[in-house]
């Protein structure tokens, strides 16, 4: 007796399950809206100062920063779609090393790991994506697109404003971006997406040190974003 009803309520869920599954159609569209983290490449981008000798041991890393994600979808059939990304500005702290202690000899003072600066970035991103068929309510896609990164309200620390950095200026950045992803049907309009998409990102950092002085960066930040949120098919 108890398998029967186990089993009974197995099938219930199955069917249940199975009802409100529904694939997308030419013409929905999905507007999402949930956290996304822009995790950059863990590499440190060396630092060239002329003044110095040209390369120097010093590098600069860029951090991690979560923000509130958007996401636009249109659907042209029930496999292939257009997506943009877009989100609220990121705001990424970037740090100095320093690993042989030649800041101490030329400005008095040890700055290896401070945190140099802050910059904010918007990486809209536009991407072909195609959804594949399970006839379930779990939904897999793939994607590809591009991107163009907007870099401002580059800032240097206080600290490193006192040792005379300034004029900090970031390149804007053009590149492909690829993504896995998928959907979880929760009813006929509601559903919850997780994504995982790497973008090229990479960007040449100019500055001074004092009047005078100039210095560059050629920063890879080449991040993986990760993105769940909450959508809805109109």
């Amino acid at each position: 007796m108890k398998k029967n009803l186990m089993s009974l309520a197995v099938v219930s869920l199955l069917a249940s399950n199975a009802a409100v599954a529904a694939s997308y159609e030419a013409g929905d569209f999905v507007i999402r809206g949930g956290l996304t983290m822009v995790s950059p490449d863990d590499s440190k981008a060396g630092v060239n100062v002329p003044a110095l000798g040209g390369d120097t041991p010093l590098s600069v890393s860029v951090d991690d920063n979560t923000q509130l994600g958007l996401n636009f979808v249109y659907f042209f059939d029930s496999n292939w779609a257009i997506e943009v990304l877009a989100a609220t500005p990121f705001t990424h702290d970037v740090k100095i090393h320093d690993p042989q202690g030649i800041s101490e000899g030329v400005f008095g003072v040890d700055v290896d790991g401070i945190t140099l600066a802050e910059v904010t970035q918007l990486p809209p991103t536009v991407s072909a994506i195609y959804y594949f068929d399970t006839g379930s309510n779990f939904m897999p896609y793939v994607g590809a697109g591009l991107n163009y990164t907007i870099f401002f309200d580059e800032e240097f620390k206080s600290a490193p404003e006192s040792l005379g950095f300034n004029d900090l200026e970031l390149d804007g950045s053009f590149g492909f971006s690829v993504q896995v992803g998928a959907d979880y049907q929760l009813n006929d309009s509601w559903h919850i997406n997780a994504s995982a998409r790497y973008i090229d990102i990479g960007t040449e950092a100019n500055f001074k040190i004092g009047d005078s002085i100039t210095g560059s960066a050629d920063v890879d930040v080449d991040p993986m974003v990760y993105s769940v949120m909450l959508g809805y098919k109109f």
